[in-house]
């Protein structure tokens, strides 16, 4: 990871969001002992639209912690596969045309392979999870896979829980609840919610100064940021980490991102503000601002002056195609034009350089009435479903 990259990447939104200030200010620390992380673990997802204009899957967004839905996302397919298998006759569809989704089984595989490679056979992973919790089911079967086929143990632990029960001891091994730790995953951490007090705070140091395989490491949160996603989509960015014939491929995925410092892009913005996203650097669903709000909010962020603005990103709004769906959300049924989003699962894990595991680790897919801006499916915009494939 480049450390310093992120730090100055990351250096005036830092000054204007102290949630990302927190996070780095934690990175900084990590930098400075000058903290080895010899086992990296990613469990990520990134999310696709399909332009209408120009036929191409862009992207939204990369998610380095807390991709949620391998769990339920498979079986939703499982669902539908077997429901066009009962009943696609009289529909003319056929189930294997739904592909096959394997995003849990391969996740709990990676926290396996981390975990193996942790080499102590007596250590559990541990979860990071929100105190009420909403999407227990989905964390479900990845505990239910880890212990089944590896017979690995997971515990489920809140930040507040492991301050309270943790320990760092001197040779860098985490304790929490008297139990050694061998990867921590973070299914919680990820919004300023998640650290409504310095207890929380504390316990996210103390796993960091730990020995623990982190999924995700501070660097890894770091990466997954807005402002980053934006920093990356700038001319000769990409050729720092990057091999030539794969820069060209990625960069074909991005869609239009600007920072908030380029006047012209504000004044276009608040010109035809339909065409544009103004995003925060927070992750979870509904913080994005659209339409009459974002010109509203670019007006009054300039008018305060300072570096408010730095807190910001802008995208390009992508225009999938509508088609008209069935969504089933608390037992009623919705008839309507809808729009979907992609994501694609994956696994990274490296052993210092040594790669052991760099996959496609199977999809999500999320459907939304065209009408509705947001697209999380906990935050309640959404519902899950599956691809189903058209072409020869």
């Amino acid at each position: 990871m480049d450390g310093n990259f992120l730090q100055n990447a990351l250096s005036k939104t830092r000054q204007v969001d102290d949630f990302t200030s927190r996070l780095l200010e934690i990175h900084r620390k990590m930098m400075e002992i000058n903290k080895e992380e010899n086992i990296r673990l990613g469990l990520h997802r990134s999310d696709y639209m399909l332009d209408s204009e120009t036929s191409s899957l862009l992207q939204i967004e990369l998610n380095t912690i807390s991709a949620s839905f391998p769990g339920l996302g498979s079986l939703v397919s499982d669902l539908h596969r077997s429901l066009i298998k009962q009943y696609g006759t009289s529909l003319s569809l056929e189930h294997k045309r739904v592909p096959a989704n394997a995003a849990s089984t391969q996740f709990s595989e990676a926290l396996a392979q981390a975990w193996s490679e942790f080499n102590i056979d007596s250590a559990v992973i541990m979860m990071i999870v929100q105190p009420e919790e909403r999407n227990m089911y989905d964390q479900y079967w990845l505990s239910k896979h880890l212990q089944d086929s590896y017979g690995i143990t997971t515990i489920r632990k809140t930040l507040s829980q492991v301050e309270a029960e943790g320990q760092v001891l001197p040779d860098g091994t985490l304790l929490v609840g008297g139990q050694k730790v061998a990867v921590v995953y973070f299914r919680a951490g990820y919004a300023p919610n998640d650290y409504p007090s310095e207890a929380e705070w504390s316990a996210r140091l103390m796993m960091e100064q730990s020995s623990a395989v982190k999924c995700p490491s501070i660097s890894y949160h770091l990466v997954g940021t807005k402002k980053i996603q934006q920093e990356l989509a700038k001319p000769n960015v990409l050729e720092r980490f990057l091999k030539s014939e794969e820069i060209d491929k990625v960069r074909k995925c991005f869609a239009g991102l600007w920072s908030l410092d380029d006047e012209y892009i504000i004044k276009t913005a608040v010109e035809k503000p339909e065409l544009f996203v103004l995003k925060p650097q927070r992750e979870g669903g509904g913080n994005n601002i659209y339409g009459l709000d974002l010109r509203e909010t670019l007006v009054r962020l300039q008018k305060e002056g300072g570096d408010a603005l730095a807190a910001y990103i802008l995208m390009q709004r992508i225009f999938p195609k509508a088609s008209p769906a069935y969504l089933v959300r608390g037992g009623v049924c919705h008839e309507g034009l809808a729009i979907s989003e992609l994501g694609i699962y994956g696994a990274y894990l490296r052993n210092k350089d040594k790669v052991v595991i760099n996959e496609q680790c199977g999809y999500l897919m999320r459907t939304k009435v065209s009408s509705s801006d947001e697209g999380g499916v906990a935050a309640g915009f959404a519902v899950l479903d599956s691809l189903y494939l058209t072409g020869k």
